[in-house]
């Protein structure tokens, strides 16, 4: 089973950007969707983008055209800009590989003045 490290979260200014790294333990080129969610202080965790294997994505509507999800074949990013303070959030790394499913531990992203 692959195991996945976050890493990249902080703290930024409102209007900053930041980019997290998500690095799997082995190849990912076999596992069709990966993912970021974020879960806020008192709030569900939520889908914020996902990716497949052909590099096809899908971003909630909060984030879109402030969010790049991207892939390479151990690591799956997530490049934010323009942030905002309702973006802050534990962001998890996701892999879905049938019916198998693992998160990573989490990083931690506080947009704030």
């Amino acid at each position: 089973q692959v195991q996945l490290v976050e890493s990249g979260g902080g703290l930024v200014q409102p209007g900053g950007s930041l980019s997290l790294s998500c690095a799997a333990s082995r190849s990912i080129d076999n596992i069709n969707l990966m993912a970021w969610y974020r879960q806020a202080p008192g709030k569900q965790r939520e889908l914020v983008a996902r990716i497949t294997s052909s590099s096809t994505s899908y971003y909630v509507d909060s984030v879109k055209g402030r969010f790049t999800i991207s892939r390479d074949n151990n690591s799956v990013y997530l490049l934010m800009t323009s942030l905002k303070p309702e973006d802050t959030a534990v962001y998890y790394c996701r892999a879905d590989n049938g019916p198998v499913v693992t998160w990573g531990q989490g990083t931690q992203v506080t947009v704030s003045s």
